[in-house]
Protein backbone atom coordinates (compact mmCIF):
# COMPACT_ATOMS: atom_id res chain seq x y z
CA UNK A 1 0.00 0.00 0.00
CA UNK A 2 1.08 3.54 -0.32
CA UNK A 3 1.24 6.52 2.26
CA UNK A 4 1.64 9.97 1.77
CA UNK A 5 4.59 10.90 3.61
CA UNK A 6 6.01 14.26 2.75
CA UNK A 7 3.44 17.00 2.20
CA UNK A 8 3.08 19.33 -0.84
CA UNK A 9 4.78 22.60 1.29
CA UNK A 10 7.67 20.28 2.19
CA UNK A 11 8.39 19.08 -1.76
CA UNK A 12 7.57 22.84 -2.73
CA UNK A 13 10.40 23.54 -0.16
CA UNK A 14 12.78 20.77 -1.43
CA UNK A 15 12.93 21.85 -5.19
CA UNK A 16 12.80 24.86 -4.93
CA UNK A 17 15.81 25.28 -2.54
CA UNK A 18 17.90 23.20 -5.52
CA UNK A 19 16.85 25.11 -8.00
CA UNK A 20 18.15 28.03 -5.63
CA UNK A 21 21.20 26.82 -4.20
CA UNK A 22 22.23 25.80 -7.98
CA UNK A 23 21.07 29.51 -9.05
CA UNK A 24 23.31 31.18 -6.53
CA UNK A 25 26.43 28.89 -7.51
CA UNK A 26 25.95 29.59 -11.12
CA UNK A 27 25.50 33.38 -10.96
CA UNK A 28 28.30 34.10 -8.45
CA UNK A 29 30.58 31.80 -10.54
CA UNK A 30 29.57 34.18 -13.65
CA UNK A 31 30.61 37.41 -11.34
CA UNK A 32 30.25 40.76 -12.94
CA UNK A 33 26.47 41.74 -13.63
CA UNK A 34 25.19 38.49 -12.43
CA UNK A 35 25.89 38.81 -8.72
CA UNK A 36 22.51 40.53 -8.48
CA UNK A 37 21.23 37.83 -9.13
CA UNK A 38 23.03 35.93 -7.03
CA UNK A 39 21.57 38.48 -3.92
CA UNK A 40 18.46 37.46 -4.89
CA UNK A 41 18.85 34.03 -5.24
CA UNK A 42 20.36 34.15 -1.51
CA UNK A 43 17.57 35.91 -0.35
CA UNK A 44 15.26 33.62 -1.84
CA UNK A 45 17.19 31.00 0.86
CA UNK A 46 16.70 32.91 3.19
CA UNK A 47 13.10 32.30 2.85
CA UNK A 48 13.01 29.13 2.08
CA UNK A 49 15.47 28.50 4.95
CA UNK A 50 13.05 30.17 7.38
CA UNK A 51 10.03 28.22 6.05
CA UNK A 52 11.63 25.17 6.79
CA UNK A 53 12.54 25.71 10.52
CA UNK A 54 9.38 27.06 10.98
CA UNK A 55 7.34 23.76 9.03
CA UNK A 56 9.71 21.52 11.25
CA UNK A 57 8.00 22.87 14.26
CA UNK A 58 4.28 23.17 12.88
CA UNK A 59 4.20 21.05 10.07
CA UNK A 60 3.21 17.28 9.09
CA UNK A 61 4.15 14.45 10.99
CA UNK A 62 7.22 13.72 8.53
CA UNK A 63 8.11 17.20 8.52
CA UNK A 64 8.40 18.30 12.28
CA UNK A 65 12.38 17.43 13.30
CA UNK A 66 11.34 16.26 16.53
CA UNK A 67 10.13 12.77 14.71
CA UNK A 68 13.27 12.18 12.70
CA UNK A 69 15.84 13.98 14.87
CA UNK A 70 18.92 11.74 14.97
CA UNK A 71 19.50 10.70 18.30
CA UNK A 72 22.15 8.24 19.01
CA UNK A 73 20.06 5.70 19.84
CA UNK A 74 18.23 5.97 16.57
CA UNK A 75 21.78 6.24 14.54
CA UNK A 76 22.47 2.79 16.24
CA UNK A 77 19.26 1.09 15.83
CA UNK A 78 19.68 2.16 11.99
CA UNK A 79 22.88 0.83 11.73
CA UNK A 80 22.33 -2.56 13.27
CA UNK A 81 19.01 -2.90 10.95
CA UNK A 82 16.45 -2.38 14.01
CA UNK A 83 14.50 1.02 12.96
CA UNK A 84 11.57 1.47 11.53
CA UNK A 85 10.03 4.22 10.06
CA UNK A 86 8.76 6.24 6.94
CA UNK A 87 9.88 9.49 7.15
CA UNK A 88 13.94 10.51 6.70
CA UNK A 89 16.16 7.43 8.32
CA UNK A 90 18.74 8.78 10.94
CA UNK A 91 21.31 8.72 8.24
CA UNK A 92 19.19 11.15 6.34
CA UNK A 93 18.38 12.80 9.10
CA UNK A 94 22.17 13.99 9.62
CA UNK A 95 22.33 15.03 6.03
CA UNK A 96 19.30 17.01 6.49
CA UNK A 97 20.40 19.13 9.36
CA UNK A 98 24.33 19.53 7.85
CA UNK A 99 22.49 20.89 4.63
CA UNK A 100 20.06 23.52 6.54
CA UNK A 101 23.22 24.07 8.75
CA UNK A 102 25.68 25.05 5.86
CA UNK A 103 22.75 26.54 3.72
CA UNK A 104 22.03 29.17 6.74
CA UNK A 105 25.51 29.80 7.16
CA UNK A 106 26.11 30.37 3.70
CA UNK A 107 22.61 32.95 3.27
CA UNK A 108 23.67 34.98 6.29
CA UNK A 109 27.10 35.01 5.91
CA UNK A 110 26.27 36.33 2.59
CA UNK A 111 23.90 39.36 4.08
CA UNK A 112 27.27 41.29 5.48
CA UNK A 113 29.34 40.01 2.86
CA UNK A 114 30.89 41.83 -0.25
CA UNK A 115 33.72 41.64 -2.76
CA UNK A 116 35.82 44.86 -2.35
CA UNK A 117 34.36 46.09 -5.92
CA UNK A 118 31.03 46.56 -6.86
CA UNK A 119 28.64 43.95 -4.65
CA UNK A 120 27.82 44.46 -1.07
CA UNK A 121 25.37 42.39 0.63
CA UNK A 122 21.73 43.84 1.77
CA UNK A 123 22.90 43.94 5.17
CA UNK A 124 26.91 45.39 4.83
CA UNK A 125 25.76 48.95 6.16
CA UNK A 126 25.39 47.32 10.08
CA UNK A 127 28.75 45.93 10.56
CA UNK A 128 32.48 47.16 9.64
CA UNK A 129 33.90 47.12 7.10
CA UNK A 130 36.66 44.68 9.30
CA UNK A 131 33.91 42.90 9.96
CA UNK A 132 32.37 42.30 6.19
CA UNK A 133 36.01 41.30 5.23
CA UNK A 134 36.09 38.65 7.39
CA UNK A 135 32.31 37.20 6.91
CA UNK A 136 33.31 37.81 3.51
CA UNK A 137 36.31 35.33 3.45
CA UNK A 138 33.68 32.71 5.68
CA UNK A 139 31.43 32.93 3.06
CA UNK A 140 33.94 32.37 -0.37
CA UNK A 141 36.02 29.77 2.01
CA UNK A 142 33.03 27.20 2.82
CA UNK A 143 31.76 27.35 -0.84
CA UNK A 144 33.43 24.00 -1.19
CA UNK A 145 31.84 22.24 1.55
CA UNK A 146 28.15 22.95 -0.46
CA UNK A 147 29.88 21.24 -3.39
CA UNK A 148 30.73 18.17 -1.52
CA UNK A 149 27.72 18.19 0.43
CA UNK A 150 26.02 18.29 -2.65
CA UNK A 151 28.32 15.61 -4.16
CA UNK A 152 27.64 13.38 -0.94
CA UNK A 153 23.18 13.94 -1.44
CA UNK A 154 23.38 12.58 -5.19
CA UNK A 155 25.68 9.96 -4.15
CA UNK A 156 23.38 8.63 -1.36
CA UNK A 157 19.96 9.09 -4.31
CA UNK A 158 22.53 7.13 -6.74
CA UNK A 159 23.17 4.29 -4.05
CA UNK A 160 19.55 4.02 -2.04
CA UNK A 161 18.75 3.56 -6.00
CA UNK A 162 20.89 0.14 -6.47
CA UNK A 163 19.51 -0.96 -3.78
CA UNK A 164 15.96 -0.91 -4.92
CA UNK A 165 14.85 2.24 -3.01
CA UNK A 166 13.83 5.47 -4.76
CA UNK A 167 14.57 8.50 -3.02
CA UNK A 168 13.47 10.91 -5.78
CA UNK A 169 10.14 9.90 -6.85
CA UNK A 170 8.67 10.03 -3.28
CA UNK A 171 10.07 14.21 -2.86
CA UNK A 172 8.02 14.66 -6.30
CA UNK A 173 4.81 12.76 -5.95
CA UNK A 174 4.88 12.51 -1.91
CA UNK A 175 4.04 8.82 -1.72
CA UNK A 176 6.12 6.10 -0.25
CA UNK A 177 5.04 1.83 -0.65
CA UNK A 178 4.59 0.15 2.47
CA UNK A 179 4.07 -3.66 2.65
CA UNK A 180 3.22 -3.17 6.59
CA UNK A 181 1.41 -0.04 8.36
CA UNK A 182 4.20 0.14 10.78
CA UNK A 183 3.48 4.38 11.19
CA UNK A 184 0.32 4.69 9.59
CA UNK A 185 -0.23 8.35 11.98
CA UNK A 186 0.16 11.21 9.54
CA UNK A 187 -0.96 13.90 11.09
CA UNK A 188 -0.96 16.91 8.04
CA UNK A 189 -0.58 20.64 9.57
CA UNK A 190 -3.65 22.74 8.93
CA UNK A 191 -4.05 25.89 6.92
CA UNK A 192 -2.95 28.33 9.98
CA UNK A 193 0.05 26.62 10.75
CA UNK A 194 1.16 26.91 6.96
CA UNK A 195 0.04 30.70 6.78
CA UNK A 196 2.40 31.55 10.07
CA UNK A 197 5.17 29.45 8.09
CA UNK A 198 5.31 31.89 5.01
CA UNK A 199 4.44 35.06 7.00
CA UNK A 200 7.34 34.33 8.87
CA UNK A 201 9.30 33.72 5.84
CA UNK A 202 8.03 36.49 4.23
CA UNK A 203 9.01 38.96 7.27
CA UNK A 204 12.67 37.02 7.11
CA UNK A 205 13.11 38.09 3.52
CA UNK A 206 12.63 41.66 4.16
CA UNK A 207 14.93 42.36 7.41
CA UNK A 208 17.30 39.93 5.21
CA UNK A 209 16.86 42.62 2.03
CA UNK A 210 17.73 45.85 4.42
CA UNK A 211 15.40 47.98 2.97
CA UNK A 212 14.61 49.14 6.45
CA UNK A 213 18.12 49.92 7.15
CA UNK A 214 17.85 53.97 7.08
CA UNK A 215 19.97 55.73 4.08
CA UNK A 216 23.44 57.19 5.13
CA UNK A 217 23.27 61.19 4.98
CA UNK A 218 24.55 62.50 1.90
CA UNK A 219 28.13 63.65 2.19
CA UNK A 220 29.09 67.12 2.82
CA UNK A 221 29.56 68.99 -0.26
CA UNK A 222 32.75 70.32 -1.62
CA UNK A 223 33.50 74.26 -2.06
CA UNK A 224 33.62 74.72 -5.93
CA UNK A 225 36.92 77.28 -5.10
Amino acid sequence: MQVVVWDLPLRLFHWLLALCVIGALVTVSLGGNWMVWHERFGLAVVGLLTFRLVWGLVGGTYARFGGFFPTPKRVLDYIRGHWQGLGHNPLGALSVFLMLGLLSFQALTGLFSNDDVAFYGPLTRLVSSETSALVSGWHRSTEEFIYAVIGLHLAAIAFYRLRGKKLVGPMLHGRKTVHQMKDPENEAAGGLALSVALIIAIGMVWLAYGGWIPAPPPAPAVPAW
